[in-house]
């Protein structure tokens, strides 16, 4: 036996490419003529000028800096407290008029809505300007 009469044992995995019957012939599968045929070919990508116009939304992980606040309004305040009582941040979300945020006390705002007839002291809480004069007028205290 000589070594051009060796034949092999396992068929070729891929069958020889013969002039125009390979798999990427003429075109190499380009299609014909045009920028994307060609050699080099760039297109500019249209989605990067989509982004760009995008606002910077630092991520979507980002949470704003400042703490959201929870509002009430003094007419709840007016149904659910005594006169002379002292309201704070924890005594509202025991009487739940805010609800506790991921197992925190939240930051709280009283609002003007509605009207105060008892004399109250608000303690650790946000007040608007309008709250602020009606909880006065009544003869009640705020402290900051």
């Amino acid at each position: 036996m000589q070594i051009h009469q060796l034949k092999r044992t396992t068929k070729l995995k891929k069958g020889k490419y013969i002039g125009r019957g390979g798999k990427r012939g003429t075109t190499a599968g380009r299609g014909t003529k045009g920028q994307l045929a060609r050699t080099g070919h760039k297109l500019r990508p249209e989605i990067r000028d989509i982004i760009k116009k995008l606002p910077k939304l630092r991520g979507y992980r980002f949470k704003s800096h400042q703490d959201k606040m929870s509002p009430v309004n003094l007419r709840d305040i007016e149904k659910i407290f005594e006169a002379g009582a002292v309201i704070t941040a924890e005594d509202l979300v025991a009487k739940n008029l805010v609800n506790m945020k991921g197992g925190f006390i939240p930051i709280v705002k009283i609002l003007g809505t509605g009207s105060l007839t008892k004399k109250m002291t608000f303690s650790g809480v946000a007040v608007s300007a309008t709250a602020k004069e009606k909880i006065e007028k009544v003869g009640g205290i705020v402290v900051e």
